[in-house]
Formats: structure tokens, C-alpha cells, sequence
């Protein structure tokens, strides 16, 4: 009986072995797939594409506030237990703070649930101007049904770089009142755009001072460098206690099958700076150099192409405000950029001024005028 097993086994593998070599022999699942575009080995090419900083070495940017808060974070030894549906604990009312103001009563994380809306898309970005289109978004706003909730960029909208002023802010605080519409807001950038948090949280807080109970998303991943550790805060105006209590629960309920428990790493980095004064005023220092140095490198790239003579209107460069520029670009000019300058950006035009330092904008102010003029 046992041979008979093994000479049953015998063929059996003998069979899958010539199915096998009969799979090799027939056509890939993989044969059709293309090869992708080999990689540039000139060793000036700018990649304007990252959407992370760069220092003016055109290298990754560890802030010195983050590696401290780290290694305190590390030093307190503590354990690698979740941290609960709403992650770690100390990190809410600080990222609250941040946004709010220091002497916000709005401390506390609540919920916006994705209800199943259908989604619009809004006038914002004139590309004949290339800035924003006021007039379209104000009628836009005015003409969506009652009760609609509006997703707006509070400071450096990424990807054109475009932001309403206080004053359009203010305007669209009045309309999307007198509409009964919600207003939920993407702060990704605090401090990033004009280097001043007060200043980029503007359109948050005259939100809230004038009654809207608005939702709003934080990440410290761009203003705190912590790309991969994914970390952020959510929090939505509520009237009193008892309301938030209740959004609150409605909150745990739709993280629970979601990611059930976000990670802590990162949160317990920015909740070390946010809660110590002196790594908090040490971040701010930092943080205010990182967007300093993005609206000079701005100040000289239009500066470089007006000395080359280009007869193109580049006051939009010094004008948007953040990581990324709309530079008014063509796809076919994008195109060419990188096919005969080594220049690679995304083909609807934007560049990440991150990706600019003082050595190659020259560079980059030549490329450009040679393709636009």
C-alpha cells in the first residue's frame, strides 16, 4: 500500500513539474507589460515633482525640533500598545490649540462622516489669470443646493498655490452662511505658507468666530517633516459638550472598521513638541526657515527669468504661496522640459518650489525661458 502511495506521489509531481515547464513555454501574464522610461543619469536634472521640502542641497529635511522630540520620545521608554480608536491621547487638544488659537474653547476631536454625497467640483484656479477665480467660486458656492458642505484649502492650496486673500475669505465666510452650507477645511500647511501659524490658520478661525461649526483635517507631515509617519488630527466645532460627546462616539464608530487604531510613533513626536515651549518656540523657528527659504527661491526664479529677458508676466511665481507653483506651463512645454532640459515636473504645470535651490535655478529659469519665452 505504502509503494503504491509513493509511485501515486511520483507521477503527481512529475505532472505538476510538466505543467509548470508548459506554463514557461506559453506566454507570460507579464510579456505585454511595457518597459518604463529609463532613469535620467544627467547629473543636473531638477525634479520639481517631489512633494516633500528640500534644504538648499536639494536633500531631505530632518527639522532639529523633530530629532529631539524623538529621541525624548524614545528616552521616556514607553510601550508599543495601541493607543485607542482615537489615537494617542495627548495629541488632539494640542493639534486643537495649534488651529484654533491658544485660547480656543474648541479642545476636544469630534466627527465628519462620509455620508454617501455626491461630489462637485468648484470654480477655483483661472488659467488665464493663473489665479483664483473669485467671481466663479462665489457664484458656484451660491448656486450648489441648501446644506452643502464646501472642502476648502485653508492656506497654500496645493496644487496651484492660489489662496484668497482675508478679505475674499471673509466673503466667502458671509456666502456660505447665508446659503446654510458646511464649511470643512484641509490645513496640511500651517505655518508653511507665510511662515507664521496665526497667519495660515486666518480662514479657520474667522470660520469658527463667526458660527460656523466647520470640520477640520490637520497634518503635521509637510510643516513637521514627518512624511512617513502619517500623522494628523480631525476635529469638528461642536455647540456644547453633550453634542460633542455624541459626535464623538459616532467618530469611534466609523474608525473601528476602518484602521481601528492609528499609528503612534509620529503622534508622540508632534504631541512632544506642541506640549514643550521650548521645542515648541525651536519648531516655529524652523518651520518659519523652511517657507522663508521657498518664497525666496519664488523671488529668484522670476527674478533670473526677467534678467534673460523673458517678456512673460512672472509676478504669479511671488505671488502664490506654499510648496507648489502654478506656473502657467503648457503640457507640451512640461513635455519639453524634461526631454531636452532634464527638468521633471507634473504635466498640468506645477512645480514643487521645494525642488529649487540656489544651484540649479538658473539652470531652471534658462530651461524655462527657452521653452516659453
Amino acid at each position: 500500500m505504502l509503494s503504491t502511495l509513493r509511485i501515486a506521489s511520483r507521477q503527481a509531481t512529475q505532472r505538476a513539474t510538466l505543467s509548470v515547464a508548459a506554463g514557461r513555454a506559453a506566454a507570460s501574464t507579464w510579456a505585454n507589460v511595457p518597459q518604463g522610461p529609463p532613469a535620467d543619469s544627467f547629473d543636473k536634472k531638477i525634479n520639481l515633482g517631489v512633494g516633500a521640502y528640500r534644504d538648499d542641497k536639494g536633500k531631505p529635511y530632518v527639522l532639529p525640533s523633530v530629532r529631539e522630540a524623538e529621541q525624548k520620545v524614545i528616552d521616556e521608554k514607553l510601550n508599543k500598545e495601541y493607543a485607542g480608536i482615537t489615537g494617542v491621547p495627548e495629541l488632539p487638544p494640542l493639534a486643537a490649540k495649534l488651529a484654533y488659537g491658544e485660547n480656543s474653547p474648541f479642545p476636544a476631536p469630534a466627527v465628519f462622516t462620509d455620508a454617501g454625497l455626491k461630489v462637485e467640483q468648484y470654480r477655483y484656479y483661472n488659467k488665464d489669470t493663473i489665479g483664483l477665480d473669485f467671481e466663479g467660486m462665489v457664484a458656484d458656492i451660491k448656486a450648489a443646493p441648501k446644506g452643502s458642505v464646501f472642502l476648502f484649502h485653508a492656506c497654500a492650496h496645493n496644487p496651484t498655490g492660489v489662496d484668497p486673500t482675508q478679505k475674499q475669505w471673509k466673503q466667502l465666510s458671509q456666502i456660505t452662511k447665508e446659503q446654510g452650507h458646511f464649511a470643512f477645511f484641509d490645513m496640511a500647511y500651517q505655518g508653511f505658507a507665510s511662515g507664521n501659524i496665526d497667519q495660515d490658520a486666518f480662514a479657520v478661525r474667522y470660520f469658527v468666530e463667526q458660527g460656523h461649526n466647520i470640520a477640520l483635517c490637520q497634518s503635521f507631515a509637510k510643516n513637521m517633516g514627518l512624511y512617513g509617519e502619517r500623522v494628523g488630527a480631525f476635529s469638528i466645532v461642536c455647540e456644547d459638550a453633550a453634542e460633542k460627546k455624541r459626535v464623538d462616539s459616532q467618530l469611534k464608530i466609523i474608525i473601528r472598521p476602518i484602521y481601528s487604531n492609528p499609528p503612534i510613533h509620529g503622534a508622540r513626536i508632534a504631541s512632544t513638541i506642541l506640549a514643550d515651549p521650548k521645542l515648541r518656540e525651536q519648531w516655529l523657528a524652523e518651520l518659519k526657515a523652511m517657507a522663508d527659504r521657498i518664497i525666496t527661491m519664488r523671488a529668484l526664479l522670476k527674478e533670473n527669468l526677467e534678467k534673460l529677458g523673458s517678456k512673460h508676466d512672472w509676478s504669479h511665481i511671488t505671488s502664490q504661496i506654499g510648496m507648489f507653483a502654478y506656473t502657467g506651463l503648457t503640457a507640451d512645454e512640461m513635455t519639453k522640459l524634461a526631454t531636452e532640459f532634464s527638468v521633471y515636473a507634473t504635466k498640468d504645470g506645477r512645480i514643487s518650489v521645494a525642488g529649487i535651490t540656489s544651484e540649479n535655478v538658473g539652470r531652471l529659469a534658462e530651461a524655462i525661458f527657452k521653452v516659453k519665452g
